[in-house]
């Protein structure tokens, strides 16, 4: 069956990395490129309203991370690094170039904000710009996590638990699960959409997804951590023009001076603010969330 996507008048395509990962990417309109990266439990449809938008002006690629969605699962041994952010990082770097992109702007919800960071520091000359919505550095929200945090973001602590518990949990009442994490996200009445619902239903229902899931999660609080504090010890930092916004009803505005923590992690400028809405940004709020990203990637 021929790739889909619910984005309208976008083309999708399996995309192979050059390491045998397929990567399932829709693409759209014309002029610079910027990739978008969804987040947990999303899949690239989460962009549906925003990406439609941002077309208008740029050569947009929207796309399932390593793991999730329609793209590939591949197996992780014992050091998660197979679902590092270095890995998920350079998978969508080999993308955008087997698109003909070899420098683009990025832009990355949640999880996917987390692979766009160390895409930015690993690949310098690829990332001319980077946004990063409803995040603080994965590092310092560890750091800084107290009972409060744990509290609301359990699923950091559930799913990095050793295998198979946690996947077995979520196979025994995955509807429930996933539900109940959506809806926990939002602040806003009807989001998400029910189609887009069964949308990351129909993809969560896959146990090799939520094996990835909680290898995406295992390796946050491992190897990704082991990554950061190697350039933690040289001092590398990102050097690119960064826009954060974030959900000012959510977890990370109402814990964070989320412009601060990004500050503490960049040479380059760091601009941003927080909307009124919950976590998903891009549902919640999509003509808010194309406008600011209009504007901050035509430079």
């Amino acid at each position: 069956m021929a790739p889909t996507t619910l984005i309208p008048g976008f083309d999708a395509a399996d995309l192979d990395t050059g390491e045998g990962v397929g990567i399932r990417a829709a693409t759209g309109g014309s002029g610079p490129p910027v990739l978008l990266l969804h987040g947990h439990p999303q899949t690239h449809a989460t962009w549906r309203d925003v990406a439609p938008m941002l077309a208008e002006r740029f050569t947009v690629v929207a796309t399932d991370l390593r793991g999730y969605g329609d793209s590939a699962k591949p197996g992780s041994g014992g050091d998660h690094a197979p679902y590092s952010k270095r890995v998920m990082a350079a998978d969508q770097v080999a993308v955008m170039r087997e698109l003909g992109h070899e420098r683009f702007a990025v832009v990355g919800h949640d999880r996917g904000g987390r692979v766009a960071h160390r895409m930015a520091l690993d690949h310098p000359g690829a990332v001319e710009r980077l946004a990063v919505l409803d995040i603080a550095p994965t590092a310092t929200m560890y750091a800084r996590a107290d009972r409060d945090f744990a509290t609301r973001y359990f699923w950091w602590f559930f799913l990095i638990q050793p295998e198979p518990l946690p996947e077995e949990m979520i196979a025994g009442a995955t509807e429930t699960y996933l539900r109940m994490h959506l809806s926990g996200q939002s602040r806003t009445e009807g989001v998400p959409a029910e189609d887009l619902v069964q949308e990351y239903l129909r993809c969560y229902r896959d146990p090799r997804m939520v094996h990835a899931v909680c290898e995406d999660y295992r390796a946050a609080a491992s190897i990704d951590l082991d990554h950061d504090r190697e350039d933690a010890a040289v001092e590398r930092l990102l050097t690119q023009p960064l826009l954060a916004l974030w959900g000012a009803e959510g977890t990370v505005g109402r814990t964070y001076d989320v412009l601060a923590t990004w500050r503490e992690v960049s040479t380059g400028s760091v601009d941003g603010q927080g909307l009124a809405c919950g976590h998903t940004l891009q549902e919640e709020l999509p003509d808010q969330v194309a406008d600011h990203l209009t504007g901050f990637l035509a430079g």
